[in-house]
């Protein structure tokens, strides 16, 4: 997969025109105005080029960036977020001030003179796993300022644009397992789906392959959410897997289900997955999730979130994708009302952004008595792939 996308890029970099049409396009159903950047890591040099809705794309090439040097501070980043010692910290700063500097500060004043609000990420090897929502500019998260999403390569890409607002959704998931550690908020999250859109919920034994298939052939559900561990592992695809109660479903196998026969899938939901770093391959198939899967747009994580934090964005994800002119909008107002303090935990219950709702914990959860979820460790690795539309 990795040198045909690679061919896709330069594909797209060849007909910017045909892209720029897409764009405008969308600009005018959704009232987002998307941006394509492409991130090219050299050993002498990152080069970065935007492909606005209109005008000339824009070159720019940063040397302080070497290749070597941008992937050290890349990993120094993830490991400063990801370091559970660190949760009540901001030492992930240094490294997410230095990145924004060289991926999104040099675009910035021809990202505003355009008015762009949507940022989509085409992003070369070793940077493709990089939580971009996190990047910080010294007064505040890159999500704070932008939409932000993650494709292979504009052909690649389903650009058509459908609302979700009123979609039926099929949540599945599983909270107990043989072989993995169990997820004891998955029955809330469930509960907390269901409560809110039209559709069904299966937990645990009803989790079945067979189950996924049928219920899936039955009724054109516009989102699939798998509440589940998911692994992306270096290798084959069929070494990446979501795990559900009877079986591995490996991603060379989602093709299969058919979730690209119209109605297409719109979204798919895979709220607790784990993604291996520095394999060219397992990062490809992160990006490039959508596509294998079939569908237009995957909302997955880089790491494994706690069962509360997951539960927290998940929930607040749903909400405002009821409102959200985009699905890439919805998740940076889910991640901002978590950097808010607004999602949080108070004395066993979840409490949302919207005043009115409020989520109980299972028993197992419902002794944290008071925690912040506002550390990018929580809602950073979450990530729009493929369509942001």
């Amino acid at each position: 997969m990795g040198s045909y996308i690679n061919q896709q890029i330069t594909r797209d970099l060849e007909s910017f025109t045909a892209i720029q049409q897409r764009t405008r396009i969308i600009a005018s159903q959704t009232g987002k105005k998307p941006a394509i950047i492409y991130a090219f890591s050299r050993p002498e040099q990152l080069d970065l080029i935007v492909v606005p809705p209109s005008g000339i794309p824009i070159h720019k090439a940063i040397p302080a960036a070497r290749r070597e040097t941008l992937m050290q501070v890349a990993a120094s980043f993830r490991s400063e977020l990801l370091n559970p010692r660190n949760i009540n910290t901001e030492s992930y700063l240094p490294a997410s001030q230095q990145l924004y500097q060289w991926i999104i500060a040099p675009l910035e004043a021809d990202l505003k003179a355009q008015g762009i609000d949507t940022l989509v990420f085409s992003m070369d090897a070793g940077l493709r796993l990089l939580p971009l929502a996190a990047l910080h500019d010294g007064s505040q998260f890159l999500v704070e300022k932008y939409s932000i999403g993650l494709i292979p390569s504009v052909n690649l890409t389903d650009t058509s644009y459908a609302s979700v607002k009123n979609a039926e959704v099929l949540a599945m998931g599983a909270s107990q397992f043989t072989n993995n550690p169990p997820l004891l908020a998955v029955p809330a999250e469930l509960n907390a789906i269901a409560s809110e859109w039209k559709g069904e919920s299966f937990l645990n034994q009803t989790f079945t392959l067979n189950n996924l298939r049928s219920q899936r052939k039955d009724r054109p559900y516009g989102i699939i959410h798998l509440a589940t561990h998911g692994y992306f592992q270096p290798g084959a695809p069929s070494n990446s897997y979501i795990q559900l109660s009877d079986s591995r479903l490996t991603l060379d196998r989602v093709r299969q289900l058919g979730w690209n026969q119209p109605p297409k899938v719109e979204l798919l939901v895979l709220s607790a997955c784990k993604t291996a770093v520095g394999d060219d391959d397992t990062e490809l198939g992160f990006a490039g999730l959508a596509v294998q899967a079939g569908v237009k747009s995957v909302l997955a994580s880089l790491w494994n979130v706690s069962d509360e934090g997951t539960l927290g964005l998940m929930a607040e994800f749903y909400d405002q994708l009821k409102v959200a002119p985009i699905k890439a909008e919805a998740l940076r107002q889910a991640q901002i009302a978590m950097i808010e303090g607004q999602v949080r935990i108070e004395n066993g219950r979840l409490i949302l952004s919207n005043s009115n709702k409020e989520l109980k914990l299972p028993p197992e959860l419902a002794k944290l008595t008071n925690e912040n979820l506002s550390h990018p460790y929580y809602w950073s690795g979450f990530t729009m792939i493929g369509s942001p539309w």
